[in-house]
């Protein structure tokens, strides 16, 4: 069994997949062929979680910066 990462792409009112070509040539898949396809979302870390609800208005470099001076490193 191969593991890929696919994004949805919205298909009209439903949702719809892209298979990578390497994965439609090493499986031979054609087109109309039927598929089972196992469902699981990938797992974000909580610290990337934390920081994709933080909204910075200055850039991650600058702001690591300001607390290395702050803490005098």
């Amino acid at each position: 069994m191969e593991t890929i990462l696919v994004k949805t792409k919205k298909w009209g009112n439903s949702l719809g997949i892209r298979l990578p070509k390497k994965t439609v040539k090493d499986n031979k898949l054609k087109p109309e062929e039927e598929l089972i396809i196992q469902i699981a979302k990938p797992q974000v870390s909580k610290a990337k979680e934390l920081f994709g609800i933080l909204k910075q208005k200055e850039p991650i470099e600058k702001s690591m910066k300001d607390i290395d001076e702050a803490l005098d490193f």
